[in-house]
Protein backbone atom coordinates (compact mmCIF):
# COMPACT_ATOMS: atom_id res chain seq x y z
CA UNK A 1 0.00 0.00 0.00
CA UNK A 2 2.54 2.76 1.03
CA UNK A 3 4.52 1.54 -1.73
CA UNK A 4 2.35 2.37 -4.21
CA UNK A 5 1.38 5.82 -2.40
CA UNK A 6 4.66 6.41 -2.69
CA UNK A 7 4.66 6.08 -6.85
CA UNK A 8 1.39 7.78 -6.88
CA UNK A 9 2.70 10.93 -5.01
CA UNK A 10 5.68 10.78 -7.39
CA UNK A 11 3.79 10.88 -10.00
CA UNK A 12 1.16 13.59 -8.93
CA UNK A 13 4.72 15.95 -8.68
CA UNK A 14 6.29 15.03 -11.83
CA UNK A 15 3.00 15.18 -13.96
CA UNK A 16 2.56 18.61 -12.55
CA UNK A 17 6.41 19.77 -13.07
CA UNK A 18 5.60 18.88 -16.43
CA UNK A 19 2.95 20.61 -16.78
CA UNK A 20 3.96 23.76 -15.25
CA UNK A 21 6.73 23.77 -17.54
CA UNK A 22 4.75 23.09 -20.13
CA UNK A 23 2.40 26.07 -19.54
CA UNK A 24 5.19 28.15 -18.75
CA UNK A 25 6.66 27.70 -22.31
CA UNK A 26 3.16 27.53 -24.20
CA UNK A 27 2.73 30.93 -22.65
CA UNK A 28 5.86 32.44 -23.69
CA UNK A 29 6.42 30.86 -27.18
CA UNK A 30 2.73 32.08 -27.95
CA UNK A 31 3.48 35.63 -26.41
CA UNK A 32 6.48 35.72 -28.72
CA UNK A 33 4.70 33.97 -32.05
CA UNK A 34 1.97 36.59 -31.94
CA UNK A 35 4.41 39.62 -31.13
CA UNK A 36 7.03 38.29 -33.99
CA UNK A 37 6.98 40.78 -36.59
CA UNK A 38 6.60 39.35 -39.98
CA UNK A 39 5.74 39.91 -43.56
CA UNK A 40 2.39 37.99 -44.64
CA UNK A 41 -0.47 37.46 -42.78
CA UNK A 42 0.06 36.19 -39.21
CA UNK A 43 -1.71 32.73 -38.19
CA UNK A 44 -4.71 32.44 -37.64
CA UNK A 45 -5.04 31.38 -33.61
CA UNK A 46 -8.86 29.51 -34.17
CA UNK A 47 -6.90 27.17 -36.98
CA UNK A 48 -4.19 26.58 -33.86
CA UNK A 49 -6.54 25.47 -31.82
CA UNK A 50 -7.95 23.10 -34.24
CA UNK A 51 -4.50 21.51 -34.95
CA UNK A 52 -3.43 21.26 -31.78
CA UNK A 53 -7.09 18.88 -30.94
CA UNK A 54 -5.81 16.86 -34.26
CA UNK A 55 -2.37 16.59 -32.66
CA UNK A 56 -3.85 15.26 -29.38
CA UNK A 57 -5.67 12.52 -30.84
CA UNK A 58 -3.16 11.38 -33.18
CA UNK A 59 -0.60 11.55 -29.82
CA UNK A 60 -3.55 9.70 -27.79
CA UNK A 61 -3.92 6.68 -30.50
CA UNK A 62 -0.41 6.14 -30.60
CA UNK A 63 -0.66 5.90 -27.19
CA UNK A 64 -3.52 3.41 -26.79
CA UNK A 65 -1.42 1.43 -29.47
CA UNK A 66 1.55 1.20 -27.63
CA UNK A 67 -1.09 0.15 -24.30
CA UNK A 68 -2.17 -2.63 -26.90
CA UNK A 69 0.88 -4.29 -27.19
CA UNK A 70 1.39 -2.54 -30.94
CA UNK A 71 -1.25 -4.81 -32.16
CA UNK A 72 -3.52 -2.93 -35.02
CA UNK A 73 -6.16 -5.34 -34.78
CA UNK A 74 -6.10 -4.51 -30.94
CA UNK A 75 -5.65 -1.18 -31.67
CA UNK A 76 -8.79 -0.87 -33.86
CA UNK A 77 -10.70 -3.57 -31.48
CA UNK A 78 -10.26 -1.27 -28.73
CA UNK A 79 -11.33 2.06 -30.58
CA UNK A 80 -14.52 0.50 -31.81
CA UNK A 81 -15.36 -0.84 -28.60
CA UNK A 82 -14.74 2.25 -26.32
CA UNK A 83 -16.12 4.69 -29.04
CA UNK A 84 -18.61 3.92 -31.06
CA UNK A 85 -20.07 1.00 -29.40
CA UNK A 86 -20.53 3.62 -26.29
CA UNK A 87 -22.31 6.29 -27.42
CA UNK A 88 -24.15 7.38 -24.34
CA UNK A 89 -20.27 7.68 -22.80
CA UNK A 90 -18.88 9.29 -25.48
CA UNK A 91 -21.49 11.77 -25.89
CA UNK A 92 -20.62 12.63 -22.01
CA UNK A 93 -17.77 14.17 -23.36
CA UNK A 94 -19.50 16.12 -25.69
CA UNK A 95 -20.19 18.55 -22.75
CA UNK A 96 -16.82 19.34 -21.32
CA UNK A 97 -15.26 19.69 -24.79
CA UNK A 98 -18.01 22.18 -25.95
CA UNK A 99 -16.86 24.14 -22.69
CA UNK A 100 -13.55 24.22 -23.42
CA UNK A 101 -14.41 25.18 -27.01
CA UNK A 102 -16.87 28.07 -25.63
CA UNK A 103 -13.93 28.70 -23.13
CA UNK A 104 -11.22 29.51 -25.92
CA UNK A 105 -13.29 31.61 -27.46
CA UNK A 106 -14.81 33.44 -24.88
CA UNK A 107 -11.36 34.24 -23.67
CA UNK A 108 -10.50 35.89 -26.75
CA UNK A 109 -13.61 38.03 -25.92
CA UNK A 110 -12.42 38.94 -22.96
CA UNK A 111 -8.40 39.49 -23.93
CA UNK A 112 -10.18 42.15 -26.40
CA UNK A 113 -11.82 43.86 -23.56
CA UNK A 114 -10.14 44.30 -20.95
CA UNK A 115 -5.91 44.18 -20.33
CA UNK A 116 -3.96 41.42 -19.48
CA UNK A 117 -3.83 42.48 -15.53
CA UNK A 118 -7.34 42.21 -15.16
CA UNK A 119 -7.73 39.37 -17.24
CA UNK A 120 -5.21 37.26 -15.38
CA UNK A 121 -6.33 38.73 -11.78
CA UNK A 122 -10.13 37.53 -12.69
CA UNK A 123 -9.43 34.71 -14.56
CA UNK A 124 -7.68 33.05 -11.38
CA UNK A 125 -11.26 32.91 -10.05
CA UNK A 126 -11.32 29.19 -11.24
CA UNK A 127 -9.35 28.38 -8.79
CA UNK A 128 -11.89 28.88 -6.39
CA UNK A 129 -14.59 27.72 -8.95
CA UNK A 130 -12.61 24.88 -9.26
CA UNK A 131 -12.51 23.65 -5.81
CA UNK A 132 -16.27 24.57 -5.06
CA UNK A 133 -17.07 22.44 -7.64
CA UNK A 134 -14.83 19.56 -6.55
CA UNK A 135 -16.69 20.07 -3.24
CA UNK A 136 -19.98 19.48 -4.30
CA UNK A 137 -19.65 17.21 -7.87
CA UNK A 138 -17.06 15.30 -6.45
CA UNK A 139 -17.91 15.03 -2.11
CA UNK A 140 -14.05 15.69 -2.32
CA UNK A 141 -13.52 17.11 1.59
CA UNK A 142 -11.22 19.98 2.06
CA UNK A 143 -9.03 20.41 5.18
CA UNK A 144 -8.70 24.09 6.70
CA UNK A 145 -5.44 24.17 5.73
CA UNK A 146 -6.44 23.67 1.84
CA UNK A 147 -9.14 26.23 1.95
CA UNK A 148 -7.18 28.44 3.49
CA UNK A 149 -4.40 27.99 0.89
CA UNK A 150 -6.80 28.93 -1.95
CA UNK A 151 -7.60 32.14 -0.80
CA UNK A 152 -3.99 32.82 0.20
CA UNK A 153 -3.51 31.93 -3.69
CA UNK A 154 -6.53 34.01 -4.84
CA UNK A 155 -4.68 36.95 -2.93
CA UNK A 156 -0.68 36.37 -3.87
CA UNK A 157 -2.53 36.12 -8.33
CA UNK A 158 -4.39 39.53 -7.45
CA UNK A 159 -1.13 41.16 -5.80
CA UNK A 160 1.54 39.42 -9.14
CA UNK A 161 -1.49 40.99 -11.28
CA UNK A 162 -1.88 44.14 -9.68
CA UNK A 163 -1.39 46.68 -12.59
CA UNK A 164 1.56 48.94 -12.15
CA UNK A 165 1.19 53.03 -12.30
CA UNK A 166 2.30 52.68 -16.19
CA UNK A 167 -0.26 50.36 -17.42
CA UNK A 168 -3.40 52.07 -15.89
CA UNK A 169 -3.31 55.63 -18.04
CA UNK A 170 -3.56 53.46 -21.04
CA UNK A 171 -6.61 51.25 -19.99
CA UNK A 172 -8.61 54.19 -18.50
CA UNK A 173 -9.72 55.07 -22.25
CA UNK A 174 -11.14 51.71 -22.36
CA UNK A 175 -14.93 52.35 -22.21
CA UNK A 176 -17.14 50.80 -19.05
CA UNK A 177 -19.01 48.50 -21.21
CA UNK A 178 -16.75 46.75 -23.49
CA UNK A 179 -14.88 46.47 -19.46
CA UNK A 180 -18.02 45.06 -18.68
CA UNK A 181 -18.42 42.49 -22.04
CA UNK A 182 -15.04 41.84 -20.82
CA UNK A 183 -15.78 40.68 -17.05
CA UNK A 184 -18.48 38.80 -18.03
CA UNK A 185 -17.11 36.81 -20.50
CA UNK A 186 -14.29 36.21 -17.85
CA UNK A 187 -16.65 35.19 -14.93
CA UNK A 188 -18.63 32.46 -17.51
CA UNK A 189 -15.18 31.58 -18.44
CA UNK A 190 -14.16 30.78 -14.64
CA UNK A 191 -17.40 28.86 -13.92
CA UNK A 192 -17.64 26.74 -16.87
CA UNK A 193 -13.70 26.28 -16.80
CA UNK A 194 -14.15 24.63 -12.80
CA UNK A 195 -17.60 23.21 -14.23
CA UNK A 196 -15.59 21.04 -17.11
CA UNK A 197 -12.27 20.50 -15.17
CA UNK A 198 -14.71 18.35 -12.35
CA UNK A 199 -16.97 16.95 -14.54
CA UNK A 200 -13.52 15.87 -16.72
CA UNK A 201 -12.09 14.76 -13.59
CA UNK A 202 -15.10 12.33 -12.11
CA UNK A 203 -15.85 10.83 -15.30
CA UNK A 204 -12.19 9.54 -15.30
CA UNK A 205 -12.36 8.84 -11.79
CA UNK A 206 -15.64 6.99 -12.33
CA UNK A 207 -14.61 5.00 -15.66
CA UNK A 208 -12.17 1.94 -16.00
CA UNK A 209 -11.61 3.98 -19.25
CA UNK A 210 -8.04 4.88 -19.80
CA UNK A 211 -7.29 8.15 -20.12
CA UNK A 212 -5.89 8.23 -23.63
CA UNK A 213 -9.48 7.28 -24.96
CA UNK A 214 -11.23 9.77 -23.15
CA UNK A 215 -8.86 12.16 -24.78
CA UNK A 216 -9.50 10.73 -28.12
CA UNK A 217 -13.01 11.63 -27.38
CA UNK A 218 -12.43 15.06 -25.88
CA UNK A 219 -10.39 15.46 -28.70
CA UNK A 220 -12.77 14.48 -31.45
CA UNK A 221 -15.79 16.90 -30.23
CA UNK A 222 -12.57 19.65 -29.61
CA UNK A 223 -12.21 19.34 -33.40
CA UNK A 224 -15.87 19.80 -34.54
CA UNK A 225 -16.64 22.26 -31.79
CA UNK A 226 -12.95 24.36 -33.09
CA UNK A 227 -13.69 23.65 -36.62
CA UNK A 228 -17.08 25.24 -36.43
CA UNK A 229 -15.42 28.11 -34.44
CA UNK A 230 -13.14 29.02 -37.55
CA UNK A 231 -15.41 28.82 -39.91
CA UNK A 232 -17.61 31.15 -37.50
CA UNK A 233 -14.96 33.50 -36.40
CA UNK A 234 -12.02 33.24 -39.94
CA UNK A 235 -14.32 31.87 -42.47
CA UNK A 236 -13.49 35.59 -44.81
CA UNK A 237 -9.81 35.34 -44.25
CA UNK A 238 -9.98 31.08 -44.48
CA UNK A 239 -11.03 31.61 -48.09
CA UNK A 240 -8.57 34.23 -49.14
CA UNK A 241 -5.09 32.62 -47.48
CA UNK A 242 -6.15 29.14 -46.79
CA UNK A 243 -5.96 26.68 -43.33
CA UNK A 244 -2.33 27.12 -42.93
CA UNK A 245 -1.86 30.97 -43.53
CA UNK A 246 1.38 32.52 -41.76
CA UNK A 247 2.14 29.07 -40.09
CA UNK A 248 6.40 28.97 -39.24
CA UNK A 249 8.40 26.88 -37.35
CA UNK A 250 7.75 28.87 -34.33
CA UNK A 251 3.75 28.68 -34.79
CA UNK A 252 4.50 24.49 -35.11
CA UNK A 253 6.22 24.53 -31.29
CA UNK A 254 3.38 26.59 -30.11
CA UNK A 255 0.29 23.90 -31.18
CA UNK A 256 2.57 21.06 -30.75
CA UNK A 257 2.91 22.54 -26.73
CA UNK A 258 -0.80 23.04 -26.86
CA UNK A 259 -1.28 19.34 -27.86
CA UNK A 260 1.31 18.13 -25.22
CA UNK A 261 -0.39 20.73 -22.84
CA UNK A 262 -3.78 18.63 -23.24
CA UNK A 263 -2.13 15.26 -22.70
CA UNK A 264 -0.56 16.68 -19.59
CA UNK A 265 -3.62 17.99 -18.10
CA UNK A 266 -5.26 14.37 -18.37
CA UNK A 267 -2.43 13.12 -16.82
CA UNK A 268 -2.28 15.45 -13.87
CA UNK A 269 -6.33 15.16 -13.43
CA UNK A 270 -5.98 11.38 -13.09
CA UNK A 271 -2.67 11.28 -10.66
CA UNK A 272 -3.78 14.64 -8.91
CA UNK A 273 -6.43 16.55 -9.05
CA UNK A 274 -8.26 19.65 -10.63
CA UNK A 275 -7.45 21.85 -7.83
CA UNK A 276 -3.26 21.44 -7.91
CA UNK A 277 -3.76 22.30 -11.64
CA UNK A 278 -4.49 25.28 -10.75
CA UNK A 279 -1.47 25.69 -8.61
CA UNK A 280 0.73 24.78 -11.51
CA UNK A 281 -0.70 27.16 -13.18
CA UNK A 282 -0.35 30.07 -10.89
CA UNK A 283 3.40 29.12 -10.45
CA UNK A 284 3.44 29.15 -14.21
CA UNK A 285 2.73 32.73 -14.44
CA UNK A 286 4.90 33.70 -11.97
CA UNK A 287 7.91 31.86 -13.75
CA UNK A 288 6.68 33.18 -17.39
CA UNK A 289 6.99 36.60 -16.26
CA UNK A 290 10.09 36.24 -14.53
CA UNK A 291 11.85 34.41 -17.61
CA UNK A 292 10.09 37.63 -19.56
CA UNK A 293 12.14 39.88 -17.35
CA UNK A 294 15.31 38.11 -18.01
CA UNK A 295 14.93 36.97 -21.19
CA UNK A 296 12.32 38.76 -23.28
CA UNK A 297 13.04 41.85 -21.51
CA UNK A 298 9.34 43.12 -21.74
CA UNK A 299 8.27 43.21 -17.89
CA UNK A 300 9.26 45.04 -15.15
CA UNK A 301 8.75 43.40 -12.05
CA UNK A 302 7.87 45.81 -9.08
CA UNK A 303 7.79 44.95 -5.51
CA UNK A 304 4.22 44.38 -4.90
CA UNK A 305 4.81 41.35 -8.10
CA UNK A 306 7.68 39.67 -5.17
CA UNK A 307 5.30 39.71 -2.24
CA UNK A 308 2.46 37.88 -4.71
CA UNK A 309 4.70 35.34 -6.06
CA UNK A 310 6.00 34.65 -2.65
CA UNK A 311 2.18 34.00 -1.63
CA UNK A 312 1.25 31.55 -4.30
CA UNK A 313 4.68 29.80 -3.85
CA UNK A 314 3.78 29.62 0.08
CA UNK A 315 -0.10 28.47 -0.99
CA UNK A 316 1.14 25.89 -3.03
CA UNK A 317 3.02 24.33 -0.34
CA UNK A 318 0.60 24.83 2.27
CA UNK A 319 -2.26 23.11 -0.38
CA UNK A 320 -0.44 20.27 -0.27
CA UNK A 321 0.24 20.03 3.47
CA UNK A 322 -1.28 16.97 5.62
CA UNK A 323 -1.05 18.12 9.32
CA UNK A 324 -2.71 14.29 10.27
CA UNK A 325 -0.62 11.08 10.29
CA UNK A 326 -0.08 9.69 6.92
CA UNK A 327 -1.98 6.46 7.93
CA UNK A 328 -5.92 7.71 6.86
CA UNK A 329 -5.39 9.19 3.24
CA UNK A 330 -8.39 11.52 2.94
CA UNK A 331 -10.22 10.01 -0.03
CA UNK A 332 -10.47 12.09 -3.22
Amino acid sequence: QSESQAMSTNLKYLSLGILVFQTTSLVLTMRYSRTLKEEGPRYLSSTAVVVAEFLKIMACILLVYKDSKCNLRALNRVLHDEILNKPMETLKLAIPSGIYTLQNNLLYVALSNLDAATYQVTYQLKILTTALFSVSMLSKKLGVYQWLSLVILMTGVAFVQWPSDSQSTATKELSAGSQFVGLIAVLIACFSSGFAGVYFEKILKETKQSVWIRNIQLGFFGSIFGLMGVYIYDGELLSKNGFFQGYNKLTWIVVVLQALGGLVIAAVIKYADNILKGFATSLSIILSTLISYFWLQDFVPTSVFFFGAILVIAATFLYGYDPKPAGNPIKA
